[in-house]
């Protein structure tokens, strides 16, 4: 088990685009192991590899609730494929924006191709909050935060917080958080 320290906005390395996953090997599925460790350890429902990062197009969820056992989800170079025209809101946060949350309107389904923590090909039909939580962490691949998804004022204001507290913060002090990736 090793849990990694998360990236806390605003540090740059969240806008970064990850690079696809060449190889399915041990050492990528160790990535996966520690990212679902790091994830559970927030708590949080998913995690993309930038968030520790590491710049692969890598992503963990597992969305059960605290007294179902855990049902840990690998997506490797997840691509949606086709969204749905209907949308719908949810409330989102981030673990690499601690104690943050706003209505974020996204597509009400989507479909995802990705291949699976033994390098398979897979395909997923996903609804409701695995949406919402599909599309979350695809985004963070791309660079983008789910505060790109709500007004400017409201962002700016939310990047000022998060540069004032890293400019506050001791160094080597753990960022507080408990969120969604």
């Amino acid at each position: 088990m090793s849990i990694k320290p998360l990236i806390i906005l605003p540090d740059p390395v969240l806008r970064q685009v990850s690079k696809p996953v060449e190889r399915v090997d041990g050492a990528l599925r160790k990535l996966a192991d520690d990212m679902l460790d790091t994830m559970y350890d927030a708590p949080g429902i998913g995690l993309a590899a930038i968030q520790i990062g590491e710049p692969l197009r890598m992503l963990v969820i597992d969305l059960a609730k605290e007294d179902e056992p855990p049902a840990p989800h690998v997506f490797i170079n997840p691509e949606i494929f086709e969204s749905a025209d209907q949308r719908s809101v949810y409330e989102e946060g981030c673990l690499s924006i601690p104690d943050y949350y706003a209505e974020v309107e996204r597509p009400a389904a989507v479909r995802v191709k990705y291949l699976d923590r033994d390098g398979k090909l897979q395909e997923i039909e996903a609804e409701g909050l695995m949406a919402t939580c599909l599309q979350h962490e695809i985004d963070h691949l791309n660079g983008v935060l789910f505060i790109d998804h709500i007004s400017k004022l409201k962002r700016d204001m939310v990047v000022k917080k998060f540069k004032k507290l890293a400019r506050d913060k001791p160094s080597g002090s753990k960022a507080p958080g408990k969120l969604v990736g």
